[in-house]
C-alpha cells in the first residue's frame, strides 16, 4: 500500500523525487505518512481536500482486503 500511495502522489506533483511515504504498521491499523515538497502540498490536498479524500478512500479499499484499518496523514 505504501507503493500505491507513492504512485498516486508522484503522478500528481511536479517534484516527484521528493515524495516520501513512511509506513507504520500495527496489528489492525496501517498508518501512512506522506511527505511532499512544500510547493506541491496544494496539489496533494486539492480543492476542499477532495484529492486527499480520494486517496484515503482508495487506501481504505486496499486495506480492507487485508482486513486492516488505514490512515493517511499528509505531513508538511
Amino acid at each position: 500500500m505504501k507503493e500505491l500511495i507513492r504512485y498516486m502522489a508522484q503522478a500528481l506533483v511536479d517534484n516527484s523525487d521528493q515524495v516520501d511515504v513512511q509506513e507504520i504498521n500495527t496489528l489492525q491499523t496501517l498508518v501512512l505518512e506522506l511527505r511532499v515538497a512544500k510547493e506541491d502540498l496544494g496539489k496533494i490536498i486539492g480543492k476542499k481536500g477532495r484529492t486527499a479524500q480520494a486517496m484515503r478512500i482508495i487506501l481504505s479499499c486496499a486495506a480492507a482486503k487485508e482486513q486492516k484499518r488505514s490512515i493517511l496523514e499528509i505531513v508538511e
